[in-house]
This record gives structure tokens, C-alpha cells and sequence, in this order.
């Protein structure tokens, strides 16, 4: 498992509008996460969260561009 894929598949749900709404048009959060690892991300539910929160903090000082971890689809992602 890997913090490092983690970051990796928020950036491209960030980016890759099909693959954002082919993971969250699945309301089960298992399901979220095998269709994550299905797509080659080796991550666990607890990385996707630290990395999660260690982008935020880079969007929040306006390094990062596209959608904004704030109120977005990050925080509902794995709950």
C-alpha cells in the first residue's frame, strides 16, 4: 500500500471527470476503494485520507489548481 498512489489517484480524480464519476457513482465505500485498487491504485482508505489532507494544505495556499479540497469531493470520498 502506498501514500505515494494514493496522492496519484486524487490527482487524477481531480483531473479525469469519467474516472471521478465512475468512483463516486458508487455510494458503497468498499466498493469506492476496490474500484480505486481495480484501476491499479494500491492504496487503503487511510492513505487516500492523509493524502487527502496533505493536498489540502498545499491547494489552501494556492499552489495547486482544479477543484479545491475544501468542500469538495475529497472529504466525502471515504467516509
Amino acid at each position: 500500500m502506498s501514500l505515494e498512489q494514493a496522492k496519484l489517484f486524487i490527482e487524477r480524480m481531480k483531473t479525469d471527470e469519467a474516472f471521478r464519476t465512475k468512483i463516486m457513482g458508487v455510494d458503497d465505500v468498499t466498493e469506492r476503494l476496490r474500484l480505486a485498487n481495480a484501476d491499479g491504485y494500491d492504496c487503503t482508505q487511510e492513505e487516500i485520507k492523509s493524502a487527502s489532507a496533505e493536498l489540502s494544505d498545499v491547494e489552501v495556499d494556492g499552489v495547486a489548481g482544479g477543484t479545491s479540497c475544501k468542500g469538495g469531493w475529497e472529504g466525502y470520498l471515504f467516509i
